[in-house]
């Protein structure tokens, strides 16, 4: 076969990098078994759980884990192939033979958000992969224009693909989440995001007391891996959701009276498209990749000024025009971010002899 994927990101927790990860795979099965997408295999690190796919040749190599997996165990699988990577990383030993999808440049750019260990290994692997002549692609303009920056490359070389939507429609919405947490339909705003610095969650305890004075409340979903960002600290008054599940997520956008989404820093800014595709009003930072995402469909304030944030609010849930407005124009965006259209731009920028 001409195109071996990177399996790794089965064997890690699902943020939003795995998550694309996971639906481009999908994405390219379906295409394959049409006769859109090369053959391919997917291989993987021992003792994970394969996804059921149709027509994409899914296995397992072993015996290692983690980095040496990929940077041993992988090459080896992969010889003779073009490697498609699709989580940040690479095996160093494939050289100019890949392509690497890299989501932004945080662990230069917001290297508070990250252990020091996470981002002096990510700083050290692409940059070496960027020298090594491989193929990087990115899912933004933003972060096409970062990652040039970070590795001393042209941006002309790297590729843009954005990201889907779809994803949070596919399960039917689980409302036993706002009960079990004590969340009234359109009397909670919601905030989804891991515990990183770059998130910017502190920022929403300014707008606690204006919460409370409309009897609303402030729910945050999601949870930070220690292992690799730093944590920022609690926020007191909240009530922390956790890790929820899609259909959890789903409920949790589709009752909220608004998405708060402070982030200073977004390589693409996915929690903001999911939550248009569920019709939820969406207020955030104006930085980063964000704004290229939501357009005009969102209302933006810059991510550090606490009365900027408050007063969106004030304006969102003082107008019911304006949220519906917002919400209808939410959902027509989000349809236009398909995993299909990110799938065949992807294999778009794969070399000939990988098709």
């Amino acid at each position: 076969m001409r195109l071996v994927i990177n399996g790794r990101f089965l064997a890690q927790a699902v943020t939003g990098v795995q998550r694309v990860a996971r639906e481009l795979v999908a994405a390219a099965d379906a295409l394959a078994a049409e006769g859109l997408w090369p053959s391919s295999r997917l291989v993987a690190p021992p003792a994970v759980d394969l996804p059921s796919l149709r027509a994409i040749v899914a296995e397992t190599v072993g015996p290692l884990s983690g980095q040496a997996w990929e940077q041993l165990a992988l090459p080896r699988a992969a010889r003779g192939a073009w490697l498609l990577n699709l989580g940040n990383t690479a095996p160093l030993a494939a050289r100019a033979r890949q392509t690497v999808l890299i989501h932004d440049a945080g662990a230069f750019d917001t290297p508070t958000s990250y252990s020091l260990a996470f981002r002096t290994w990510y700083r050290l692997l692409q940059r070496a992969v960027a020298r090594s002549g491989a193929r990087i692609v990115t899912v933004s303009q933003f972060s096409r224009g970062r990652i040039a920056a970070a590795l001393g490359l042209d941006p002309a070389a790297i590729a843009v693909i954005a990201e889907g939507a779809e994803h949070i429609l596919r399960e039917a919405a689980d409302p036993a989440v706002l009960a079990r947490n004590g969340l009234v339909p359109r009397r909670y705003v919601l905030a989804v995001g891991t515990g990183a610095a770059h998130k910017n969650l502190s920022l929403l305890a300014a707008a606690r007391g204006f919460l409370a004075d409309r009897g609303l409340a402030l729910a945050i979903a999601g949870r930070a891996d220690p292992a690799v960002f730093r944590p920022a600290g609690a926020l007191e008054g909240a009530i922390l959701v956790g890790r929820v599940s899609d259909g959890e997520l789903r409920a949790l956008y589709e009752n909220a009276a608004a998405l708060l989404f402070p982030s200073r820093y977004e390589g693409f800014g996915l929690p903001p498209l999911e939550a248009m595709a569920c019709g939820c009003p969406v207020i955030a930072g104006e930085a980063g990749a964000v704004p290229e995402v939501v357009g005009e469909d969102a209302l933006l304030f810059p991510p550090d000024d606490a009365r900027a944030l408050i007063a969106a609010l004030d304006r969102l849930l003082g107008d019911a025009a304006l949220a519906n407005r917002l919400r209808e124009g939410g959902r027509r965006r989000a349809a236009r971010y398909t995993w299909r259209a990110a799938a065949e731009a992807l294999r778009d920028t794969l070399p000939e002899t990988a098709r």
